[in-house]
C-alpha cells in the first residue's frame, strides 16, 4: 500500500504542487524549518528517554542503599 504512495512520479507531483503553492523562494526556508523541527523533536524524545533512564537508576540506587547497614 505505501510502496505505491512513494513512487517517484508521486513525489515529483507533490514537489511541483508545493512549488506552485509556496513558490521557489520559500521552499528552502520551509525545508530548513521542517528539518529543525524534526531535529528538536528527536532531541526531545532522547531527553525523555534519558530522564526515564536516570529516574530508574536513581530508584535502583536508593533501593540498594537502604539494604546496606
Amino acid at each position: 500500500m505505501f510502496g505505491e504512495l512513494l513512487a517517484p512520479t508521486h513525489i515529483i507531483f507533490i514537489l511541483v504542487v508545493a512549488m506552485l503553492i509556496f513558490g521557489p523562494k520559500r521552499l528552502p526556508d520551509l525545508g530548513r524549518s521542517l528539518g529543525k523541527g524534526i531535529k528538536e523533536f528527536k532531541g526531545g524524545l532522547k531527553g525523555i528517554e534519558d530522564n526515564k533512564d536516570d529516574a530508574g537508576k536513581a530508584k535502583d540506587k536508593s533501593g540498594d542503599s537502604s539494604h546496606s547497614v
